[in-house]
């Protein structure tokens, strides 16, 4: 009888041991909720806020705001106080209603161009003269489209010229070179521009740079737009605009 009586009280204090532990799981568990309901401050941008912007910037620039969230929803890294990235910038971009993380942001040394690189983006380095590279003119940041002429076939000479890149980033411009440069170093030697292109975006750049003749185009900085696709050769530039009569009197007097 004593055996079964402690083998019963043995039965009836580890279950109450285990009642005991469920008791603390669940009050643990709904400490956690509540915790994680509970809602805390947070900044978000109050309008976009574009790559580069300082954020010593931001209050002063109206670009942040408070709101409310739950503790759960806090972004990682999320900004505690606008002094945290005073001294840093904005390396990629926020949008209006989103919350503000210290990881949008880096140094001035952090910013060099490999933190403008992401996904397919590649950063190239291709070498020109002062015109086709718009030396003195390009700065970095701005936006080029890439036109370009080259024989269609290749091996007879009829010439085709399109756009065939737009929309590309500078990431470093060529300066334009002085005249005593010019004298001592001969031509336009050294001149080149760094620009970020997809992998795809590459190989265009690179057949026409050794198989064609190209130079960039300066893009607005604001509400650019494109005309429709095309390409030009020499039928497409002798009949635009002119009457059917007319071309015919072209082609006669060039077959005489």
């Amino acid at each position: 009888m004593t055996y079964r009586l402690r083998n019963l009280g043995l039965a009836i204090a580890l279950a109450a041991v285990a009642v005991l532990l469920v008791f603390y799981y669940v009050s643990q568990e709904r400490g956690r909720l509540q915790e994680d309901q509970e809602l805390v401050p947070v900044w978000v941008a109050a309008k976009d806020i574009p790559v580069g912007t300082s954020g010593a910037e931001l209050e002063a620039g109206g670009f942040l705001t408070q709101a409310e969230v739950e503790r759960a929803q806090v972004a990682p890294g999320a900004l505690l106080e606008p002094d945290d990235v005073a001294t840093k910038v904005v390396a990629n971009p926020i949008y209006k209603g989103e919350q503000v993380s210290q990881l949008r942001f880096r140094s001035e040394a952090e910013r060099g161009i490999r933190a403008q690189l992401t996904g397919n983006l590649r950063a190239v380095q291709i070498p020109g003269n002062e015109h086709q590279l718009l030396a003195g003119t390009l700065q970095a940041g701005d936006r080029v489209d890439v036109v370009a002429t080259w024989n269609v076939p290749e091996n007879v000479t009829n010439h085709v010229s399109r756009i065939i890149l737009r929309d590309i980033l500078v990431l470093e411009a060529a300066q334009k070179a002085d005249v005593q440069s010019k004298i001592t170093e001969g031509g336009d030697k050294g001149l080149s521009v760094k620009l970020a292109l997809t992998d795809a975006q590459e190989q265009k750049l690179f057949w026409i740079a050794q198989n064609g003749v190209w130079t960039f185009v300066l893009r607005p900085p604001k509400d650019a737009s494109d005309s429709p696709e095309g390409a030009e050769t020499w039928s497409t530039l002798l009949s635009d605009g002119l009457r059917a009569q007319q071309i015919e009197q072209v082609k006669g007097a060039g077959d005489e």
